[in-house]
């Protein structure tokens, strides 16, 4: 009996021995094979980590990935106050012509006003539309409106006869869907201590100012004008300053509109180039009069940093 279980177990413990041994080959093969863990690094880099800004809302957007690189609260519905005048530009555009004149009319109001817009002064509507954008005239917006408010009624006879350029920047903001944004005015002014002229959100408006910048950037160079002398038709001169105190500060500016009011606060949307044909737009809504500029060179210098950081990898 012993001599047969011996015979069994002597056996098994020899074929247990070379399992154990095939299995320490395949163990230490696959140990051999197999390539140790990667470490991957992750990139903290951060442009924006220590930018504070003074606005209620801001946004900066590269136009080229559509990546937003930093928000502030970008859906916040807030008054625009003359960044209304971007939208008034694109739709009086469509239906004026550069070289078509426009003649001051007797009626305008100049009370309270430092604008230099005299009465039957016949101006181009180029050179119109230059002096409302940089000088972010009040008095030029209206009379650009009007000058083409039948034109756009005859275009989209859907359009209210009396505000036809009104409805046409609203059905742009449709079209654009821009969908915390409409306009009560042609201009942004205040309407009561209440009431804005015109909402939106600074996602919004990185929308619509990538757009017109995109679409219309020739409508908009002379934003990136500090200064800018302008003459009428009919000889007389005006001088505009831009409204913008960032713009000298901002290389390679594209497009520029500052806003200003009671209920407003200091607004500011620009768009730039952070390198060849490499569009970014920085917004901020809500900040303070002198603040805007200050918020948004710093958001500029990040954005700037990041994207540069970026296109590096």
């Amino acid at each position: 009996m012993m001599e047969n279980s011996r015979a069994i177990f002597v056996p098994y413990l020899v074929g247990l021995a070379l399992a154990f041994g095939v299995l320490g080959v395949i163990f230490a093969y696959s140990e051999w094979k197999m390539p140790a863990e990667e470490v991957v690094a992750v990139d903290t880099f951060d442009a924006f980590a220590d930018v504070e800004v003074a606005a209620k809302a801001a946004i900066v957007v590269d136009l080229t990935t559509g990546t937003v690189l930093y928000e502030k609260n970008a859906d916040a519905q807030l008054p625009l106050a003359s960044l209304t005048k971007v939208p008034l530009v694109l739709a009086v555009s469509e239906v004026l012509r550069g070289d078509d004149t426009i003649t001051i009319p007797y009626t305008t109001s100049y009370i309270g006003s430092a604008e230099r817009l005299e009465r039957g002064e016949v101006w181009r509507v180029e050179d119109l539309i230059d002096y409302t954008l940089i000088a972010s005239s009040n008095d030029g917006a209206a009379i650009l409106a009007a000058a083409a408010n039948s034109k756009v009624q005859d275009r989209f006879p859907t359009a209210p006869e009396d505000s036809a350029t009104l409805w046409r920047m609203n059905s742009l903001a449709a079209d654009l869907s821009l969908r915390s944004t409409y306009f009560l005015n042609v201009s942004g002014l205040d309407l009561s201590p209440t009431q804005s002229g015109a909402y939106g959100s600074a996602r919004d408006m990185a929308k619509l100012f990538g757009y017109a910048a995109s679409a219309s950037a020739s409508l908009f160079a002379s934003t990136a004008a500090e200064e800018m002398r302008l003459t009428a038709a009919s000889g007389q001169a005006a001088a505009a300053v831009n409204t913008n105190e960032a713009q000298g500060d901002i290389t390679g500016l594209i497009l520029g509109k500052t806003g200003y009011t009671d209920l407003a606060g200091g607004n500011l949307a620009v768009v730039f180039d952070v390198g060849l044909a490499h569009p970014v737009v920085v917004v901020v809504l809500g900040s303070t009069r002198d603040g805007r500029f200050m918020d948004v060179q710093k958001l500029v210098t990040a954005a700037r940093a990041s994207v540069t950081h970026e296109t590096a990898e």
